[in-house]
């Protein structure tokens, strides 16, 4: 009996995240199928795990966790020199096809592509406060940081962001 109420948890959650979760993890790998992939990865963890997740977070932080978690855990085990130089640089996406070019803007595009260029730390605080628009306490529990260093960290990230889109000669002011 409890092993069908966590299935419908997961099933109406999976309803209502799995769009962002998923976007959240491409824009830390960059590639579609892979994100489709660690989605999915993070769900079932959700359900094998789901007798630990005891509400002190809400479930969508709790899903964003374990998102970031898993989305970690491949880029050690796949790219392991990479994450390593991780800190230092961003992985480009390879990802380049018409069909995503065309969903994007170029302005949009300029600015995903500065994005992965940046590291890891900056790119998760960066995706998680402005794009998935999570609230600074939010952030801090996903990320299991203190409030300060999100704050520090995002207009670290911010400033960096800016250097980047200016060193790509996109010298907009929107970001």
């Amino acid at each position: 009996m409890e092993e069908d109420i966590n299935k419908q948890r997961i099933r109406e959650w999976y309803q209502e995240y799995s769009d962002a979760i998923y976007r959240f993890i491409f824009l830390m790998v960059g590639d579609h199928e892979q994100a489709k992939d660690l989605t999915h990865d993070t769900f079932l963890k959700a359900y094998y795990h789901l007798n630990h997740f005891k509400g002190k977070t809400s479930d969508k932080n709790w899903l964003y966790r374990i998102a970031r978690n898993v989305t970690i855990d491949f880029m050690r085990k796949r790219k392991p020199i990479h994450y390593l130089a991780d800190s230092f640089k961003a992985f480009p996406s390879n990802d380049n096809s018409p069909e995503k070019m065309m969903q994007l803007g170029e302005a949009e595009e300029q600015l995903y592509q500065a994005l992965r260029k940046l590291k890891r730390t900056y790119r998760e605080v960066i995706i998680l406060r402005k794009i998935k628009e999570l609230s600074i306490r939010e952030t801090a529990e996903v990320l299991g940081w203190k409030e300060s260093k999100v704050k520090t960290t995002l207009f670290r990230g911010l400033h960096a962001l800016k250097a980047q889109l200016k060193k790509e000669g996109y010298d907009h002011e929107t970001v």
